[in-house]
């Protein structure tokens, strides 16, 4: 089964690649990740600041700077793997750094 982690934190803590590729947390999570053979693709999105926000409402495209959604926690990153079930996609997300300070949402693809 293919699971989508979003990675969230509040971009108060979050760390510069330069601090996560030193990180031994993050390389056992990437290390166990490949070790499982699961990991399809993943990557770290740039911050809430650069985003822009697209709707189109009444046939009239609508932009805006920034995400729509107003909440503390922000999606900084996707890993979409492929686990044997729930389960190993929860171990998965709980080795994850940024469950120690943000927090991990599993999505199953819809397939």
């Amino acid at each position: 089964m293919k699971y989508v982690l979003l990675i969230c934190d509040g971009e108060t803590v979050s760390p510069s690649n330069e601090e996560l590729a030193a990180d031994p947390v993050h390389q056992a999570w990437l290390a166990d990740l490949e070790r499982r053979g699961g990991a399809l693709v993943g990557a770290r999105l740039r911050p809430v600041v650069d985003a822009t926000t697209v709707r189109v409402r009444e046939g009239e495209t609508l932009v805006s700077d920034g995400p729509f959604a107003e909440t503390k926690d922000f999606v900084g990153g996707v890993v979409i793997v492929e686990c044997a079930d729930l389960d190993e996609a929860i171990e998965i997300a709980a080795g994850h750094p940024y469950a120690r300070w943000g927090g991990v949402e599993i999505r199953p693809v819809w397939e």
